[in-house]
C-alpha cells in the first residue's frame, strides 16, 4: 500500500502586548521615525532592547537614527514566499542605519543580484499607510536621500501586536496512518494493538510507546465512546468556525486506550460531563477525504453515563 502525503498549513495570528521599548519603536516607525537605544558601552541598538546585553541593566537613553544605512551583508531571494515583504525578486539584508551600532534585517527593492553589494548604501521607503508595525517600513531602496516626506499619522501609543505565525510542509503518513486514514474514507475507524500490553490506539502507532514493540494487529472500533474530561470554548477567535459556546472534549472510543480530541455537539454545552457517553456524527458519504473530519462532531448517544473507573486511567 502506498503511503498518503499532502500538504500541511498551520498559522494563526498571535496577538502580543509590545511594552515599553518596543510600544515606542513601533509608534515611532508609524510616525516616520526610527529610534534606538543606548547601551552602556556607547553602542546604540536598533531595533532597542529593553535591556543591556552585557550588564543586563535596564537602559532607557532614546536615540533617533537616520533613515539611511549601509547594507553589512546580504542574501538573494529570487521565489519569494507568500508573506514575504515583497513579491518580486528581492534581498534579505543586516542594514546599519546611519547613527546606529547595530543591524537590522529588512528587504531591499532591487532588480537583480547584481545591484546589491556588501556596503552600499540604502534609505528606507516608507508604506503608504502605517499602523506601528514593522511593515511600515515597506522595504529599504538604494540611495541616500530620503524620499518625499509623507504626512505623519501621529495619534495614540501603539500598545499591540498582531503576529502571523505560519508553517506549511508536507506531511508524509507512516503505513499505519496510511490505513487508519483509508479507514476513514470508508466510514472505519481503525486502530492498533500492541502484543505485548495489548493496548490498542488510534489514531494508530507503529510502536507501543509503552513497550517499544511494534503494533501489528488492527482493530475495528465502533464509533461509540465516552467523554473522559472536556473544554467549554466560550472565547471568540480570528478563525473560528462555530459560535461559542461549544465543548472540545477527549473521547475514549469503545474498546481504545487512548482518547482523541474532538467536538461535541447536539446538546447544550452545559451539558456536557465527564463519563457522558456519545457517538459519532458522519458527514455524508459524498464528503468523506482520508480525514477525521469525516467525523463532524461527536453528540450524546443517550446511553447511560460510563463509570468513572471505566476512564478513570485515560484523563
Amino acid at each position: 500500500m502506498t503511503s498518503l502525503s499532502a500538504p500541511l498549513n498551520v498559522e494563526f495570528d498571535y496577538t502580543r502586548s509590545l511594552g515599553p521599548i518596543l510600544g515606542r519603536f513601533m509608534t515611532g516607525l508609524r510616525d516616520r521615525r526610527i529610534e534606538g537605544i543606548r547601551g552602556d558601552d556607547g553602542r546604540v541598538h536598533v531595533p532597542p532592547v529593553e535591556y543591556d546585553p552585557i550588564t543586563a541593566r535596564q537602559l532607557s537613553d532614546w536615540v533617533e537614527v537616520a533613515p539611511t544605512g549601509t547594507v553589512e551583508t546580504w542574501a538573494w531571494v529570487p521565489e519569494p514566499d507568500d508573506g514575504q515583504p515583497l513579491r518580486e525578486p528581492f534581498a534579505w539584508a543586516l542594514i546599519k542605519l546611519d547613527g546606529a551600532d547595530t543591524a537590522m534585517l529588512h528587504a531591499i527593492d532591487v532588480k537583480s543580484p547584481e545591484q546589491m553589494s556588501t556596503g552600499m548604501r540604502v534609505r528606507v521607503r516608507w508604506a503608504a499607510e502605517r499602523c506601528g508595525s514593522i511593515h511600515d517600513i515597506a522595504c529599504f531602496e538604494p540611495g541616500e536621500a530620503e524620499t518625499k516626506p509623507a504626512e505623519s499619522t501621529e495619534g495614540d501609543p501603539v500598545t499591540m501586536a498582531i503576529m502571523p505565525v505560519r508553517l506549511r510542509y508536507t506531511h508524509s503518513a507512516s503505513p499505519e496512518e496510511t490505513r487508519y486514514l483509508r479507514g476513514l474514507a470508508e466510514g472505519r475507524l481503525l486502530g492498533q494493538r500492541c502484543p505485548a500490553c495489548q493496548k490498542v490506539y488510534i489514531p494508530p502507532r507503529g510502536s507501543c510507546p509503552t513497550d517499544g514493540v511494534p503494533t501489528v494487529d488492527e482493530v475495528e472500533l465502533r464509533d461509540h465512546g465516552t467523554v473522559t474530561t472536556f473544554c467549554i470554548v466560550n472565547v471568540p477567535f480570528l478563525g473560528q468556525s462555530i459560535k461559542p459556546p461549544y465543548v472540545a472534549a477527549y473521547i475514549l472510543l469503545d474498546g481504545a486506550d487512548i482518547a482523541f480530541q474532538h467536538l461535541v455537539l447536539g446538546c447544550d454545552a452545559s451539558e456536557v460531563r465527564m463519563g457522558m457517553r456519545v457517538k459519532a456524527a458522519w458527514r455524508p458519504r459524498e464528503q468523506w477525504q482520508t480525514s477525521l473530519a469525516n467525523i463532524a462532531h461527536f453528540e450524546p448517544s443517550g446511553e447511560p453515563d460510563a463509570p468513572f473507573e471505566t476512564y478513570s486511567q485515560h484523563l
